[in-house]
Formats: structure tokens, C-alpha cells, sequence
């Protein structure tokens, strides 16, 4: 993809665009930590209408993963369960921050355990597969005390969490420990070749080309662009999409991982999976995080309801 100009921007993101590509044109190793640092100042936050705890479950290493754990205040059936999985590059982020979208699914009587899964900046990868595909075994083995439906766990995830997401069903296909019913990999960061066109010299906000190398780089160290990676890591390299879930997603029409989620749903379209991706032309990473009241946020926000609600009542 050529060079993205302002122009190209949908008119409704354009503004707050243009001012995080002027301030933040894109990550380095030490802007994650930066990043980390100031997103401590919201760990511990809840909100209004959610009961919201905290526990901390031993992982495979020697720390403690800590969960975030939200479900409605009044709950008289059982619903679906949800582990959503927070982006950030893998080497960013906290449960926190996608309160916007685990709202969502709380107002519609449904638990979400979200998991602070290690970060690259820490450990590199298998860390955070590890570290969620725990969160996911605890969301099973608590389902009766939490009200949840073992027969509809859901994953979901934004950007390296949609990466994460999807990386969880095609492990828990392969464990055949945990059946997964419904995916949601937004905009998710898949492959670490970056190979694309939407790719190639994208300079866009939020996210781009130099931030995306800077953080395939943390999260497989030494194993960077070299042949034999796993799809465990880099779900792009995945060759067998049989029998995963059904999946949903959106992207930016100017996302670098435009073309790598809209390949990885028709190979899953191909392989008989029922997969639905939506491409919001002009719009860039994390579009309907950055720019919440632009009609094509307040779209995309609409169609991960309905299609939520489309896997919750079967």
C-alpha cells in the first residue's frame, strides 16, 4: 500500500487520526514500556452496573496470572461465557482497556474473564498463548459458579488480543480439551511475514508497517520472519482451518492487517467455517476505539452485537 495520506482517511476519523499519527508516528521497543507505565493508572478500574473482581491463578512459570472477571449485578440463567483477550502488540496492554467492548457482552447477562496475559516486553512468546489458554481452562472449570453455559465459551479479542483469540482455537482444536463455540478476532494480528500490500510502506495511525516490526520482533525474538514459525504464534501460517469456529470480524480498509484478516476468513470461509468480515474503507487501526462516535465505529460496534447475539441464541 502506498503511503497513507490524510485524504484517505474516512472524514469522521480524520481529525483524531491525523493528530495520533503527529504525536505517536509509530512504536519502538521503548514505547510499549512507556505505554505499560501509564496504563497502570487504570488497572483496578471498574464500572458502573458490572460486578467486577479480581483473582490471580497460578500459570505454567512461576507467576501468577491475574484475571479480571466481570458479570451482571442480577444473573438468573445461564448465558454464554467470554475470554476476552486486551491488544497491544503483545507487548502492551492491560483487561482494562476494552471495557468498551466488554460491556457489550455483559449487558447481555454473559461473564467475560479477561486475562492480564504476560507481555513480550517480559517473556516472548509462548507466554501469552499459555497464559490465556489457562484463563480459558479456568472459564470452563468454574462455568457452574459463574453461571456460564459450557457449551457456548466464546473467545474474542482486538488486534494482537484478536490475534491471540484466534491462535486459542486453533490450540483448543488441537488439545481437544476445550470446545470453542464463537470467535472474535477484531483487526487481529496474525502474521509475521507482512507480506501484504496493505502492509507494505503503511505509515497509518495507531498502527502501522515500523510498529507492527517492532512488535513481531518482541514477541518472537530470534524466530523473527524466519521459516518454520508457528501458526501458534503467527496464525497467518495456519494451512488447516478445518473444524475451528464460527468466526466475526472487522477491519480498517487502510489497517496494515487488512489483507491478512480478510485472507484468513476466506481460507476459513473455504474450509466450510462460517466466517463474516466487514472492511471499513478509510478507516485506520482500532478505528472504533480511537474515534468511538464516527458512524463507521458506531457500524462496526453494531454488527459485533448482532452477530454476539446471532452465536449467543443457539
Amino acid at each position: 500500500m502506498k503511503k497513507i495520506t490524510r485524504k484517505m482517511m474516512h472524514p469522521e476519523v480524520r481529525r483524531i487520526g491525523s493528530l495520533i499519527r503527529f504525536f505517536l508516528p509509530y512504536f519502538k521497543e521503548r514505547t510499549f514500556s512507556m505505554c505499560n507505565r501509564l496504563l497502570k493508572l487504570m488497572k483496578g478500574r471498574k464500572f458502573k452496573s458490572v460486578d467486577c473482581q479480581e483473582t490471580y491463578i497460578e500459570s505454567n512459570s512461576d507467576w501468577k496470572i491475574r484475571l479480571c472477571i466481570y458479570r451482571p449485578l442480577k444473573q438468573e440463567k445461564e448465558a454464554p461465557g467470554i475470554l476476552w483477550i486486551h491488544g497491544g502488540g503483545y507487548g502492551l496492554g492491560i483487561p482494562e482497556q476494552d471495557h468498551h467492548f466488554i460491556k457489550i457482552f455483559v449487558e447481555e447477562g454473559c461473564t467475560v474473564v479477561a486475562p492480564d496475559y504476560t507481555l513480550s516486553v517480559n517473556e516472548p512468546y509462548p507466554a501469552a498463548l499459555e497464559d490465556c489458554y489457562t484463563a480459558l481452562s479456568y472459564l470452563k472449570e468454574n462455568a457452574p459458579s459463574l453461571m456460564v453455559d459450557i457449551k457456548r465459551l466464546f473467545v474474542g479479542g482486538d488486534s494482537a488480543g484478536g490475534g491471540l483469540a484466534a491462535v486459542l482455537c486453533i490450540y483448543a482444536r488441537d488439545k481437544k480439551e476445550i470446545q470453542i463455540a464463537f470467535q472474535m478476532p477484531l483487526y487481529p494480528m496474525l502474521d509475521d511475514r507482512m507480506q501484504t500490500e496493505s502492509m507494505k510502506g503503511n505509515d497509518a495511525p495507531v498502527w502501522n508497517e515500523k510498529s507492527n516490526i517492532a512488535g513481531w520482533k518482541l514477541y518472537i525474538r530470534d524466530d523473527y520472519q524466519k521459516e518454520g514459525v508457528s501458526p501458534y504464534a503467527a496464525p497467518g501460517r495456519l494451512e488447516d482451518f478445518s473444524n475451528l469456529p464460527p468466526a466475526f470480524t472487522f477491519v480498517g480498509g487502510i489497517d496494515p492487517f487488512r489483507d491478512e484478516t480478510v485472507a484468513y476468513f476466506d481460507k476459513l470461509s473455504k474450509a466450510s467455517i462460517p466466517a463474516e468480515c466487514h472492511v471499513y474503507e478509510g478507516c485506520y487501526h482500532a478505528f472504533d476505539l480511537m474515534a468511538r462516535k464516527s458512524q463507521p465505529a458506531r457500524d462496526a460496534m453494531a454488527k459485533l452485537k448482532e452477530a454476539f447475539l446471532r452465536a449467543y441464541n443457539k
